[in-house]
Formats: C-alpha cells, structure tokens, sequence
C-alpha cells in the first residue's frame, strides 16, 4: 500500500460492470480507486455475480500493472443479500475494502470477522451514510480495522427524510453541514482519513472546486470522486501548493534560529507562533514530500 494514503487527496470510482471505465482509473493520478458494486451496479442476482467476476479481474489486473495503485473494491452493506458473496470478489492484493451504510462499531467488527473467515486481512474503508452511521462515527471509526471513512451525503439525506440541495454555493449546504462536520471531528478524535462527499454535478469544475474547498475547511483529508476531471482539481485543493510548502519551510527554519537563540517566544510574519503552528507545518511538508515522490514514481511507469 502506497504510504501517501495515509492521506488520501482523491479516491476514484468505476462501476463495477464496466471493464473499459475500470482500466483506465489510473490515468488521471488518483490516489486510490474504487472497483464498485454496490451503487454502481442494478440490483439484481444476476448483474451484481456478473460484476463480481468483472472486477475480480480487473482488481488483478490494476494490482499487477501498477503495483504502487491502491485498488479497492467496495462491496454491498453488511446486512444486504449480496454481502457474503461479494467477499468472492476480493483477493489479498487489494489495498482494502469499501464497505458502505456502517452503523456501528459491532457491525465493523462483523465485518472484519467475515473478511478473516475468507483469509482476508484487509482494512475497511468505512461509509457513512445513514442516520445511525453519523450518530456511531466514532466508534465505527475506534474499529482497528477501519483505516479510512467517508462521508455520504446523498444516502444520508435519505435515510434522514430530508431534502438534498444540489445548488453550489459559497457556504456549506446547511441539509448536511451538521452530519458532516461530526465525521470529520470524529475522524479526528479517531485519527482517521476521512474523504468528504462526493459531486454530482458533472462538467462543473466551479462547482466541484467550491465543494472541494468547504470540505477541506471542515477538516477532511480528501474527495470521493465520480469523474476523472476531478481527481486533479482534488488535488490542488487538498495537496499543499508550493507557496504552502515554502511558508512552511521558512516558518520551521525561524523556529529552529529561535530555538537556538534561547527565545521560547516567537513571531513569524506578524504572528504569534506555538508548537500546533508548527507541528501543522511539519505534516504540510511530509504531506508535499510524499506526493513528489509519488509524481517521480508516476513518471517513471511512463517512461
């Protein structure tokens, strides 16, 4: 597994059933993909053995032609009619599973138990889509297994009986503002990623970009991502920019001198600095430095 998703700024989906779209996840540089089969696919018997097989091929496929990829398969929820046979479409290389409508720290176990009764050690990729799901974030996200959340607005509203606002807008959407800020404190408390809600709005990169931008404010590490014109949008608001990295980089050497000088107090660029400021600094340029060195790994496949 690639150490950069220890923060993931972008993770892609493709359906499930659809080969061609599954083969080309790794052109736009995602951070990690997702081999759906649950939303993605109808909801019938017959499509979803029919996917499983599809992406159970083309999990192998990605795995073995890019080793540093992080491939997921997101199964159906736990207590759905294809959840047991779903597990047939995972195999040891994935970088984890995607499992969706948690609701409870139990049912995350449950689910690492069925994945050990497969020979499956795979972390789960917890979402968090209902009612119950936001109200246990924490202690779904306290499960050792569960390495990653993600926030799902569209079902969450559903399931709430409320009413999904779809018009971009300089603030946060008020529907889910309250849900989505507790995953992301409770991603937090956890310490763990969490990926914040996906746009539907297609062919709209304003729209996207402001979305992007709420959801990194409020504390989220990433994006789900439907299309691949938005895993680079993603990544420029979620990844440091240079200017982030030089400030921060300064900010440290300033540090340092005062530490060296004897000075417990000091000011960096007309502000007061603490160990907060500069422990944010520290993670900044880890956060810059691994996604150079992943870009380097890029460009070498292609070369």
């Amino acid at each position: 597994m690639n150490p950069a998703l220890t923060r993931p700024r972008s993770v892609l989906f493709a359906p499930g059933n659809r080969a061609d779209l599954m083969a080309k996840l790794p052109r736009s540089g995602p951070d990690a993909v997702v081999l759906d089969l649950e939303d993605a696919v109808p909801n019938t018997p017959e499509a979803k053995a029919e996917a499983r097989t599809m992406t159970r091929d083309a999990a192998r496929d990605l795995v073995a032609a890019f080793p540093r990829l992080n491939v997921f398969v997101r199964i159906n929820a736990l207590h759905s009619a294809y959840f047991a046979d779903d597990l047939h479409a995972l195999t040891p290389e994935l970088a984890g599973v995607v499992v969706p409508k948690l609701e409870s720290g139990a049912e995350a176990q449950a689910v690492e138990a069925a994945l050990a009764e497969h020979g499956l050690n795979l972390p789960i990729m917890a979402g968090l889509e209902t009612a119950l799901g936001v109200w246990h974030a924490h202690d779904i996200m306290d499960v050792p297994a569960v390495l990653w959340a993600y926030f799902g607005a569209e079902d969450y509203t559903t399931d709430l009986g409320g009413t999904r606002l779809s018009e971009p807008s300089q603030t946060p959407n008020l529907e889910v503002l309250y849900a989505r800020s507790r995953v992301a404190l409770a991603a937090r408390v956890a310490g763990v990623p969490a990926l914040d809600i996906v746009v539907t709005r297609l062919n709209d990169d304003a729209a996207f970009s402001v979305d992007a931008a709420q959801g990194r404010a409020l504390g989220y590490a990433g994006k789900l991502c439907i299309h691949p014109a938005q895993v680079p949008l993603c990544h420029g608001i979620f990844g440091p920019t240079p200017a982030d990295t030089a400030r921060a980089r300064r900010l440290l050497d300033a540090a340092h001198a005062a530490a060296e000088a004897g000075r417990g107090v000091m000011t960096f660029e007309g502000q007061m600095i603490d160990e907060p400021m500069l422990a944010k600094a520290r993670a900044l340029i880890a956060q810059a430095e691994a996604a150079q060195t992943e870009a380097v790994h890029e460009e070498a496949r292609h070369e």
